[in-house]
């Protein structure tokens, strides 16, 4: 038996649990029967865990059924080899393949609370150091476990997120007449919205035909140190809250331009789903977007509202042909691809 760590179905969906899910839904194709996926019973991803068929185990939830339930259900069934596809694992269980995203609140533990730093610094290097093996997402985060931890390079792969399916381009005649520039985020912040609403307050006296369309959870806790009241009362900005997957892919394909901000980044999904959508797009110059992106996006300093505004009247007087490569970017990475890698990492560690 392989067991899945999957609490993830109890979360709601970021890129995190997006990556959770898209490798979990693969693996059950490749391994069948071997694979089990155990979870707490506070389950709301409830179709992904019907496709999984996942076992509700433990009488527990969150990281003390983790802590607890998990690592004592695994010894009693003959300690199988445990894949944690979201940053935390048991302590204490030593058969194990786990997957760092990244270590923000290392490079920027002001964006965290006491509490979670607390939990955090105790916990993954002590995971880092137990684990088999290190999943990570880019060669930048690679780098920054290996500068934090002084991790062996060869004890990390890297592996890839992607793009799920259902991210294609979709047009709508309604939507495409509203003429919006688009950003999605977390509003906490190392995702630096405040910079995206700033720049924009500045390109608007330039381009007051365009509108500014955000979509994030506004009661977000780290949202609460954040004076927008001035950007809520300007009708060229609205604030859609959360969305659907299908809301999200009409929107992001009859955007103008997604802009991306983010100060630190393991990955970041986000620009990626963007340009699935054919939607060119606007994001941070750090290390992983270059990364990720390459040349297939316009880039900007994050910390330059200024600079940001320049950007966005750029990107919509001179495209350069970035939906189309965009588009081609997109399609260079795939979560079967990832599934196949993670698969062969299962494959190297079943007889320990």
């Amino acid at each position: 038996m392989i067991a899945i760590n999957a609490r993830f179905l109890t979360q709601e969906i970021t890129g995190v649990q997006r990556f959770a899910l898209e490798i979990s839904l693969r693996l059950k194709e490749l391994l069948g029967d071997e694979v089990v996926f155990l979870t707490p019973s506070n389950i709301i991803q409830i179709e992904y865990a019907q496709r999984l068929d996942a076992k509700v185990i433990g009488v527990h939830k969150g990281h003390v059924w983790e802590q607890w339930d998990l690592p004592n259900f695994l010894n009693k069934n003959g300690s199988p080899l445990l894949l944690c596809l979201c940053n935390t694992a048991p302590l204490y269980y030593k058969n194990k393949i786990i997957t760092i995203h990244d270590v923000a609140f290392k490079a920027y533990p002001q964006t965290f609370s006491k509490a979670f730093l607390y939990c955090y610094k105790f916990m993954i290097p002590r995971i880092i150091k137990s684990a088999l093996k290190i999943i990570t997402v880019s060669q930048f985060s690679k780098d920054e476990i290996i500068k934090y931890y002084g991790t062996e390079e060869r004890k990390i792969k890297v592996v890839y997120p992607a793009v799920a399916n259902n991210f294609h381009i979709e047009e709508d005649t309604n939507l495409k007449k509203e003429k919006y520039l688009l950003a999605v985020s977390s509003l906490n912040y190392r995702k630096n919205f405040i910079s995206i609403l700033k720049a924009f307050d500045i390109f608007e006296k330039k381009r007051s035909d365009i509108s500014l369309y955000i979509i994030g959870d506004l009661s977000n806790g780290s949202f609460k140190n954040i004076d927008i009241s001035k950007y809520k009362s300007n009708p060229r900005i609205k604030f859609l809250g959360r969305v659907s997957d299908e809301q999200l892919v009409k929107y992001y394909s009859n955007a103008l331009a997604f802009v991306f901000t983010s100060i630190y980044e393991g990955f970041g999904i986000p620009p990626l789903e963007a340009q699935a959508c054919g939607c060119p797009i606007l994001v941070s110059s750090i290390p992983p977007l270059h990364e990720i992106i390459g040349n297939s996006g316009m880039f900007c300093d994050p910390y330059n509202s200024q600079n940001i505004a320049n950007c966005m009247s750029e990107i919509l007087n001179n495209p350069n042909g970035l939906e189309k490569k965009g588009f081609e970017n997109a399609k260079r990475f795939s979560f079967t691809i990832s599934a196949k890698q993670v698969y062969n990492i299962i494959i190297q560690y079943l007889n320990i």
